[in-house]
């Protein structure tokens, strides 16, 4: 049986302090389970350098945005990496897209500071949207790993 495709939303990539993570840790893991769509490797650093050089600002935000698009719907699954005080915009706006298309929504959410409503680990909407597909917020990369693996045996 092939693994879903599943689209990986994260703010990793913007830092040098959380990318070796991303990219050592969390996208090996997942490969054991599902096949990753990993969005920060849809456009270059080239592209975005001469974009910006020629004053595209706009035009290359607005492509970027575009090829995440479409990698979220060429997906059946996304997970999203919900640390922080408050989650990641862009992260939580393409868990809230890839819910609206019906794709089984999951997060990770290793944060130990509470960031949400009473009884929810951060913003109710986010974890509705979630539990509306039929996912969970693990708050481990080993814990979604183990779900995974049952939910895909099952």
């Amino acid at each position: 049986m092939p693994r879903p495709r599943c689209y990986v939303a994260s703010p990793l990539g913007f830092s040098e302090t959380t990318r070796p993570w991303y990219a050592d840790v969390l996208l090996p893991a997942l490969v054991e389970v599902v096949d990753p769509v990993d969005p920060w490797s849809l456009t270059t650093e080239a592209e975005i350098t001469a974009a910006y050089e020629a004053g595209r600002h706009r035009e290359i935000a607005l492509e970027i945005g575009r090829r995440n698009i479409e990698a979220i719907r060429s997906c059946t699954m996304l997970i999203a990496q919900l640390d922080g005080q408050e989650a990641d915009s862009g992260t939580v706006g393409e868990l809230g897209y890839a819910a609206g298309l019906g794709l089984r929504c999951h997060g990770i959410r290793s944060d130990l500071r509470q960031a949400g409503e009473p009884g929810v680990p951060l913003n109710l909407q986010v974890a509705s949207f979630v539990e509306a597909t039929g996912g969970i917020i693990a708050a481990s990369l080993d814990g979604l790993v183990a779900h995974l693996r049952a939910e895909l045996r099952d």
